[in-house]
């Protein structure tokens, strides 16, 4: 792949070219143009000096073939031809001999005319009887031009590559940072993570920089979260493991009743690992990258009927939902999953501690682009200086049964969709308030 040095050098060097190429063939031609009307002066000049030389000769013969001067004679410059004819177009005098064929004086002025085969240029001039024409080859004027236009171009010539050098120089030493910076990423090691110091940084590399440092950040927490979750998931799933393996082996020394009772503790000690581990699958979900959209769109009275229907199974019951006459039926806007699995964890938490067959509130109201569900828990309550500890991960309070995780995944799905989340402990119970955002319709 081509490097943004040469690229930038060929971009930028293309449209300086181009600049300096329209630039010189603007001045080019103006030079030609100027060149060409020097020139034409010079023949005006010299036929009007001719004019005036003739003056001061004798009358010259009107019969015969004509006199013959010199260039030199008539002051005319070299390589050009001077004629003198009368206004009957008899040849009275002429400079040259070569061209052999006589110069056209019939049109006053500036003339382009083909003698013995060859372009001329001529000026005719009047004056009294006379008519003096002076005229130069194309040819020669051409070659005049080209050597001209040589010696102009070869300094504009010198003077573009001079720029591109500098110019590929420049843009070098613009991206010299850029370079410092991916040396810099090439010599770290790959589990290293800290932010890069480069200095000086131009301005605007400086984001960049601060942008590679962000993600490091969170690469960095990114990795500590896999790591506090791999050690908690060891820590919490050996102790059910290690009770299923115990029950197991009672069961397999013991028979009757025993062997039952044994059997029953090791199935509820894996449906709890079942659980936990489903709980682990599910933080690590919402806490990635992964996608939740699978098109589904639930109104918040379709959440929480939902969130009732899979909370605690045989408890659910227990749930008493209270919806106003007047709510908003605009969807959720958040997948459907994550704000069902919000709700219903909020539920199983209230359901877990509120003894016996005591009641769990669940109020819906929406106003404006908003949605917020009250659940209200008749347990307890949880100490004032507990709150914070709510929503850590394996964070559990000397009554609690269940695996710690359900909170946590709450605020995590909470961080992620915009939602809010309050708790308010009172000793009649804990009330958690959630608001999600809602569609405009």
């Amino acid at each position: 792949m081509m490097s943004l040095r040469l690229r930038l050098s060929l971009t930028l060097g293309a449209a300086f070219a181009l600049i300096w190429a329209l630039a010189a063939a603007w001045m080019l031609s103006d030079l030609r143009n100027q060149m060409m009307f020097s020139l034409d002066q010079r023949l005006v000049a010299s036929a009007r000096m001719v004019a005036g030389l003739m003056e001061q000769l004798p009358p010259l013969p009107t019969k015969g073939e004509g006199t013959h001067f010199s260039a030199e004679q008539l002051n005319i410059p070299g390589g050009m031809a001077c004629q003198v004819s009368s206004l009957r177009g008899e040849i009275l005098a002429r400079s040259h001999s070569d061209p052999q064929q006589t110069l056209e004086a019939e049109k006053l002025g500036f003339h382009d005319q083909m003698i013995d085969g060859a372009p001329w240029r001529s000026f005719t001039l009047s004056r009294g009887d006379l008519r003096i024409t002076t005229a130069d080859r194309q040819i020669e004027r051409e070659a005049l031009n080209m050597s001209i236009l040589l010696a102009a171009s070869v300094p504009v010539g010198v003077a573009l590559l001079g720029c591109l050098c500098l110019l590929w120089l420049g843009i070098g030493q613009g991206l010299a940072p850029l370079n410092r910076m991916r040396d810099a990423l090439m010599r770290r090691s790959a589990d290293s993570l800290e932010p890069l110091q480069i200095q000086p940084l131009p301005s605007e590399l400086q984001p960049l920089l601060d942008t590679q440092n962000q993600l490091f950040q969170r690469i960095g927490k990114t990795i500590e979260r896999e790591r506090r979750l791999t050690g908690d998931a060891a820590h919490e799933l050996r102790s059910p493991l290690t009770a299923i393996k115990t029950h197991l082996q009672v069961a397999r020394m013991t028979d009757g009743a025993a062997r039952d009772q044994a059997l029953a503790r090791a199935e509820e000690g894996a449906d709890r690992m079942h659980r936990t581990l489903e709980q682990l699958l599910l933080l690590a979900r919402v806490e990635g990258s992964l996608s939740f959209d699978d098109g589904v769109q639930c109104s918040a009275e379709q959440v929480a009927k939902l969130a009732i229907q899979d909370a605690a199974s045989g408890e659910r019951q227990r749930i008493k939902f209270q919806i106003p006459e007047k709510f908003s039926e605009a969807p959720v806007q958040m997948p459907a999953v994550l704000s069902i699995a919000a709700l219903r964890n909020l539920l199983d938490n209230a359901l877990r501690h509120t003894p016996g067959e005591g009641p769990v509130e669940l109020t819906l109201e929406t106003t404006g682009n908003r949605a917020r569900f009250l659940v209200r828990d008749h347990g307890p309550g949880i100490a004032e200086d507990d709150l914070q500890h709510l929503t850590q991960r394996f964070w559990r309070n000397g009554q609690s049964t269940g695996c710690g995780l359900g909170l946590a995944i709450v605020q995590a799905i909470v961080q992620r969709c915009g939602c809010t989340l309050h708790f308010d402990s009172r000793p009649d119970g804990l009330r958690v308030e959630l608001t999600m955002p809602l569609q405009t319709l």
